[in-house]
């Protein structure tokens, strides 16, 4: 029931973002033409690029929900991880476009009226951090969310730049603080958007989670007794927080039983917080003629299990 709740609540939160951040796209499209502001207008170009990242977010959202199928045995859960991945490639190519029109601005400086610009940018700048607000909670458990959560928080300090720029060409004159300040808000971006690239290629790559290595895991199950060797062992995560797990336990012949199972998943699940597993439990190597077979051997010869499995394949 809580489940449904907070589903529910971020469906509402995400519809609502998607009407805040339509109207700051409008506003600043209106306001840039009028008083002919390149920068309100690049900026309005760059909120209509977090307009598609809104709509990517919430399908992926709404998608991710579907049950699994006779085909996508895991479900649609990384639906999310993609759609994280898109936005962070788009916040860096629109942080390359920004970068670009600033060095343009540096070359060619641009007179705009002041107050204008003040005004309608804090008001984005309102829009965007309210925008952010509504999915911060959301996207300290999704990753999906998070990549929205920053494109919207950069945009939120993008339009902060922009109402001090004006503060200053107001009172100052000075057209160059505009670019300059461009500057410092894209390495804002890219910092913030730098730790989501990198988790979803991670999940992409069938990586093992960052808090856990595989020969943690190893020496996990080889503390239960009656296990011998642990090999075959292969960790990943479908998405963050959804870790899986497969391997074989090779057992000593009077501990072979359903018993030994049993305890060593449970040990798994103690000291790993792994849920999902698939463990074979055996007497004998099914293939020792394969050096990725034993765990100890892939970790301390690293090289040689990736030359022996590139001649294997």
């Amino acid at each position: 029931m809580r489940s449904q709740i907070a589903t529910n609540n971020l469906r509402r939160r995400l519809y609502i973002a998607l009407i805040l951040n339509a109207a700051i796209v409008a506003g600043e499209f209106a306001g840039g033409a009028l008083i002919k502001s390149v920068g309100l207008m690049s900026d309005a170009m760059h909120n209509l690029i977090d307009q598609g990242a809104l709509f990517l977010t919430l399908y992926a959202y709404l998608l991710a929900a579907r049950p699994a199928t006779e085909r996508s045995t895991f479900g649609y859960h990384r639906a999310g991880i993609v759609t994280a991945l898109v936005n962070a490639v788009l916040l860096i190519v629109a942080g390359l476009g920004l970068t670009v029109m600033a060095l343009r601005r540096l070359l060619s400086p641009v007179a705009v009226p002041g107050g204008w610009v003040i005004g309608i940018a804090l008001l984005s700048f309102a829009a965007n951090m309210g925008i952010a607000l509504l999915l911060q909670k959301a996207a300290k458990d999704d990753l999906n969310i998070r990549g929205a959560f920053w494109h919207m928080f950069g945009d939120a300090w993008v339009c902060f730049g922009v109402a001090v720029s004006g503060l200053v060409m107001l009172l100052t004159h000075w057209t160059l603080i505009d670019p300059l300040i461009s500057f410092v808000v894209v390495a804002a971006i890219l910092k913030g958007v730098w730790p989501v690239l990198r988790e979803a290629l991670e999940v992409l790559m069938e990586s093992a989670p960052r808090h856990m290595t595989a020969g943690h895991v190893q020496q996990v199950i080889q503390a239960v007794p009656g296990v011998q060797n642990v090999h075959d062992l292969h960790l990943w995560a479908v998405k963050p927080g959804m870790t899986m797990l497969s391997c074989h336990v090779m057992a000593e012949d009077q501990r072979f039983s359903q018993d030994l199972l049993t305890a060593v998943r449970r040990q798994i699940a103690k000291e790993c917080r792994i849920p999902h597993m698939t463990i074979q439990v055996e007497k004998s190597c099914c293939h020792p003629e394969a050096l990725h077979c034993d765990l100890e051997n892939l970790l301390v010869h690293p090289m040689a299990s990736a030359e022996v499995g590139s001649r294997n394949g």
